[in-house]
């Protein structure tokens, strides 16, 4: 356990994560919404434990942060004016974007359809992580069917010794998890109601709600999507 409350002082901290990713280990971070747990994004080993450590499948892959929005282009493909328009609207935020996924990208992170859950956190211990590890694969530091951690302690009680280094920085700020928006369809649409308010969306671009069709008539609801 480290703290990494104070950037004078982190240093130490930053580096043991960075050498945990390095190894295929995984690391407790915390963010602006709820504390993740992160393994390197391009090490399929480091994902499945990932999803091990939280008791989860395939069919939930997690998300992925990014250190800066430039990153959009070299993940994602066929980004579509609305979404860039939301990314700059709200990254960094707690705020998460499904594009479709750069084919040539050499990684697993289960079973994803050629899609990528894109998010880049508003927290400077995060950021300063991933700088210098690249994309992480980080989803809600808890064990499926268990609230989200808000702090690290927290994090730790879950997870254990599946984790190899936790950076602990207080108190989560923000405690509700990010607003997922899927933009690979004709629509964008939420998929996840959380830290950005569907009016807040709108104010930036058209955006249906979950369970909305075109016109303002509901339909199905969404399934359940991973925490990020």
């Amino acid at each position: 356990m480290h703290d990494v409350t104070d950037a004078n002082t982190w240093g130490p901290g930053i580096d043991e994560a960075v050498n945990a990713i390095s190894r295929g280990g995984l690391v407790v971070l915390p963010t602006d919404t709820v504390y993740g747990i992160g393994a390197d994004a391009f090490d399929a080993d480091a994902v499945a434990a990932l999803l091990a450590a939280k008791g989860r499948g395939r069919q939930m892959p997690p998300p992925v942060l990014v250190p800066d929005a430039r990153t959009l282009d070299g993940l994602a493909t066929e980004v579509p004016d609305a979404a860039r328009a939301l990314v700059e609207a709200f990254w960094p935020g707690g705020f998460t974007i499904i594009l479709r996924a750069q084919p040539s990208l050499q990684w697993d992170l289960g079973e994803t359809n050629g899609t990528v859950a894109l998010r880049m956190p508003d927290h400077e211990a995060a950021l300063a992580l991933l700088r210098r590890t690249g994309p992480l694969a980080v989803s809600s530091a808890n064990r499926t069917g268990r609230p989200a951690a808000l702090e690290a302690a927290d994090a730790l009680e879950q997870l254990g010794d599946a984790v190899t280094c936790y950076l602990d920085g207080g108190t989560a700020p923000g405690g509700v998890a990010s607003t997922i928006v899927d933009a690979t369809g004709e629509h964008l649409r939420v998929v996840r109601d959380g830290a950005v308010s569907l009016e807040q969306l709108r104010a930036v671009a058209p955006v249906l709600g979950a369970g909305e069709e075109p016109g303002g008539n509901p339909g199905e609801e969404q399934g359940e999507v991973p925490a990020g």
